[in-house]
């Protein structure tokens, strides 16, 4: 989504058409070496867009607001603890933490008070793993489902009330004796029993046995209620057996019309569930929902929007369904989704900006989000989004109306759209005051200086980015920006050096096309080509230069002025990436290699673990599922689907796919992937034997270098734990002569556990200087030396990994051991300020608690639960600060 929201500047270009040959100016089949060079061509490359404003819950304090929702969950009704578990969701969702939000949205599923929060966020949950579909194929091979993603019975998750149940709603006196009463439709005459037609409801009871005229009459006409003579043969057969079975739909929306109109209770809740049970498409449910709504029937709407939820997103492509849902008012909307109003606007919505923020359709659904809160953090989330999607749209008024609002109930985050507004109305000075104001108001954060940044000019820009920069290292505009001033200025060295910075620990897309663009501009097409291809592994639709021209176009178009490399020359290339640890560069020569008729199923398996190594797992699950699609044979497509299930935390089901495998044959990835699977899934130490077995059984089999250096690398591992140092040695050793660089890694831990901590230093150093990415190397390197060189290494781990937690610990607790507990509290706090890390808060807690902040305590410790509600430690500290809470 984050794409999606452009700032204005974009925008406003994405009107004007583009030509990418107007870059690559051909010249007997090569570039015009001249057209580059000037500052004029380099402008015309080099745009970095404005940061957009993000439609996310970002409050000052997330580690307040997560503590607060804890606090309430421990004392909440049932009721309410959906409600907070989404408000989780929001948060996490602000902090970009996936796994964690998706968490929550299970919380909020698990914890569903009602069948309507139930379908909401099991339709959520299904909504987030769309792309895992082929995960929950897989688990039902293994005879095993996932359960949110199963349709409900609607009527058996609601029972019926106790007192419809009974056999009469209305009292019959004994001075009433049955007699037959027959009911005149049309030319027919149905016979009813007249006093189990007296009991369906007062007004029948009132017409038969009051001082009604009908009471004393044998025939009475109903031609003029709407009804039909079947219809009436049925009612007369509910009245005596209480069930309605074999009907068509047509003639239970007769009934249901019916009972709505003469109060029959027991009759319409019949009829309400027989028709819930017929609802199985979604014709169904565009057909019958009116009926539903119309007559204030909530099982079968329940029904119909349960349908609509199992098909999203598509089914908003249907301009019936969205009608339904754009249209629906606050009455409505209580039939078909009772109090959960909120949480399926904030789906709908959520879906909707993905698909096309500037659409009505989001701009509606949004709408009904607002009409839908309740409370104060509701609102704050409502109105912020509105505004962003009404300032996408150009509705400034509007925009500036939902932005104002949402900073008046507490979303300081929103004067961020605020200052855009008064930028675009031309009062820049006053977008500088407001950002001012806020950061003189509240603790500073890093997007209020990279905001403040887009008001002021010259040394004062400078300023506030760098100090964006340090307050959270993970925002890309600043890097982006700098690096484009220093390649204006044609400062080329520090153009890349800034833009490495941020793609040394974060692989963003808008940061791989600004590099592809110097090269390009530097007419360094090999480079340029390398960073293409990896945006398109990440991305396969990625669209550059600001949404006007698809990557693959450009990349055909640098493809034709770069050397083409036979299949040898690209198993060197990535052998030597791949050694030197240079994950993008070993990305670009597997996409170009996937061009050739080499086995595709093994370069996309490759792709995958690269894409993993990048904490780019949506990416590497997309690669794992292509490498399955091209597998020659059903022993290699097991072992994809083993990884596929392995890598999504199944562990026993890739174990069984792993083992179904061998028994086809014996190969290098199945003894592999069982190796990997029973160590994760079994609980018993000595299965640790088996698997060195199976790993030495998979050095047996063909395979190439890559692999079998990893696997000596693992075997190596497993060896230190089991305290066979020299076994281990060997195999590191062995996987070092064959490329497998990170071998040193493990060699250097053999050299400390022989009490050589100079040699393990040394070894450590070698994988520094080998490595293109080497922070985690110097954050290991950093055990096996004294505290100076310690404290340099960590520093170093922080300048290249900013992401990486222990050197903050590290810091922290020495700071600790000093006595100088504000700077080690100020430590992690810097940390934590862009990273919901359940260790840095963990040991805040209880440096809180050292120094006898029992509130501080609390609420580190409370917002940690919310990271691992399961944590032991965590909740052993939480108990003990709790007790001391005054």
């Amino acid at each position: 989504m984050k794409n999606l929201f452009l700032s204005e500047s974009c925008k406003e270009t994405q009107l004007h058409p583009l030509n990418p040959h107007s870059w690559l100016q051909f010249e007997r089949g090569k570039l015009s070496k001249s057209s580059f060079h000037s500052p004029s061509s380099i402008e015309s490359l080099i745009k970095v867009p404005e940061p957009p404003i993000l439609p996310f819950f970002k409050p000052i304090n997330y580690v307040e607001v997560l503590a607060q929702i804890h606090e309430e969950l421990e004392s909440c009704p049932p009721f309410e603890r959906s409600s907070l578990y989404l408000l989780q969701f929001q948060v996490f969702k602000g902090l970009g933490e996936v796994k964690l939000l998706r968490r929550s949205l299970r919380s909020a599923w698990l914890k569903a008070n009602s069948v309507h929060e139930k379908l909401v966020f099991g339709a959520w949950l299904k909504y987030e793993k769309r792309r895992e579909e082929p995960i929950s194929d897989l688990l039902s091979s293994c005879r095993r489902c996932t359960q949110e993603f199963r349709l409900i019975d609607i009527a058996s998750q609601i029972p019926a009330d106790k007192h419809l149940n009974s056999p009469e709603v209305v009292q019959v006196t004994e001075t009433h004796v049955s007699s037959t009463v027959f009911f005149q439709i049309g030319e027919e005459k149905i016979a009813c029993d007249k006093q189990k037609i007296a009991a369906l409801s007062a007004p029948f009871h009132a017409m038969l046995n009051g001082c009604f005229m009908e009471s004393n009459q044998e025939v009475i006409d109903l031609s003029k209620n709407g009804i039909s003579p079947v219809s009436m043969m049925m009612i007369s057969e509910f009245s005596r057996t209480g069930s309605l079975e074999g009907m068509q739909p047509c003639v239970l929306l007769e009934i249901l019309i019916f009972s709505n109109k003469f109060c029959c209770e027991r009759l319409k809740d019949a009829c309400d569930r027989k028709l819930a049970s017929l609802v199985s498409s979604r014709q169904d449910a565009v057909d019958l929902i009116e009926y539903a709504l119309e007559e204030s029937s909530p099982l079968l709407a329940s029904s119909c929007l349960q349908v609509f939820l199992h098909e999203l997103p598509d089914c908003l492509n249907d301009d019936q369904v969205v009608k339904i849902f754009s249209s629906a008012d606050q009455q409505k909307r209580l039939i078909m989704i009772g109090a959960a109003s909120f949480s399926l606007y904030c789906l709908l919505s959520e879906v909707a900006m993905n698909q096309d923020p500037r659409s009505d359709i989001t701009a509606c659904f949004l709408e009904r989000l607002v009409e839908s809160v309740v409370t104060s953090r509701q609102k704050q989330l409502a109105f912020h989004q509105l505004g962003c999607v009404r300032l996408l749209r150009k509705e400034y008024d509007k925009a500036e109306q939902f932005f104002e609002a949402a900073f008046s109930e507490g979303h300081i985050y929103s004067v961020a759209g605020l200052a855009r507004l008064s930028s675009i109305k031309g009062y820049k000075i006053l977008s500088y005051d407001k950002l001012s104001s806020v950061i003189s108001s509240y603790s500073p954060l890093g997007w209020m200086y990279q905001e403040r940044s887009l008001y002021c000019e010259g040394d004062k820009r400078w300023e506030d980015l760098n100090k964006a920069t340090v307050l959270n290292p993970t925002l890309n505009y600043p890097y982006m920006y700098r690096a484009a001033s220093f390649m204006r200025k044609q400062n080329v060295q520090a153009a890349l050096a800034e833009i490495n910075r941020i793609l040394g620990f974060k692989l963003a897309l808008e940061c791989l096309e600004l590099r592809f663009c110097f090269y390009l501009a530097l007419e360094n097409y090999q480079a340029a080509l390398c960073d293409v291809q990896a945006i398109l592994t990440l991305s396969p639709e990625y669209r550059m230069f600001e949404g006007r021209v698809a990557a693959s176009q450009l990349r055909t178009l640098v493809r034709e002025h770069v050397g083409n490399w036979t299949t040898a020359d690209c198993w060197l290339q990535l052998y030597d990436r791949w050694s030197s640890v240079d994950d993008i560069g070993s990305l670009s020569v597997i996409y170009q290699m996937l061009e050739s008729d080499a086995a595709k199923d093994v370069l996309y398996f490759r792709q995958s673990l690269l894409l993993l190594r990048l904490s780019c797992s949506d990416a590497a699950m997309r690669s794992l599922q292509l490498a399955r699609q091209h597998a020659s044979s059903v022993h290699e497509r097991l072992v994809y689907e083993g990884w596929i299930l392995y890598d999504a935390g199944h562990y026993e089901e890739g174990l069984w796919k792993a083992e179904e495998s061998i028994n086809l044959k014996r190969s290098f990835e199945a003894l592999f992937l069982k190796a990997y699977a029973l160590a994760d899934s079994s609980l018993d130490p000595s299965c640790s034997s088996t698997v060195v077995s199976l790993l030495e059984d998979a050095l047996k089999c063909p395979s190439d270098r890559l692999r079998k250096g990893q696997a000596l690398n693992n075997l190596g591992s497993v060896y230190v734990d089991c305290g066979k140092v020299d076994l281990a040695a060997d195999c590191y050793i062995n996987a070092l002569k064959i490329w497998h660089t990170r071998a040193h890694q493990g060699l250097a831990r053999v050299h400390f556990l022989r009490n050589d901590r100079n040699a393990a230093y040394e070894e450590m150093t070698k994988l520094i200087e080998k490595a293109k990415n080497n922070a985690s190397a110097y954050e290991k390197r950093s055990e096996y030396c004294d505290r100076e060189l310690r404290k340099e290494d960590l520093e170093m781990v922080t300048l290249l990994d900013p992401l990486r937690i222990y050197p903050y610990r590290y810091r922290a607790a020495v700071l600790m051991d000093s006595h100088k507990e504000k700077e080690a509290i100020a430590e992690l706090s810097r940390a934590i300020a862009f990273k919901a890390d359940l260790h840095l808060l963990h040991l805040r807690a209880a440096f809180h608690e050292h120094i006898g902040d029992v509130l501080g305590a609390l609420q580190d410790c409370r917002a940690a639960l919310s990271v691992d509600p399961n944590h032991q430690e965590m909740l052993e500290l939480h108990s003990r600060v709790n007790s001391q809470e005054p």
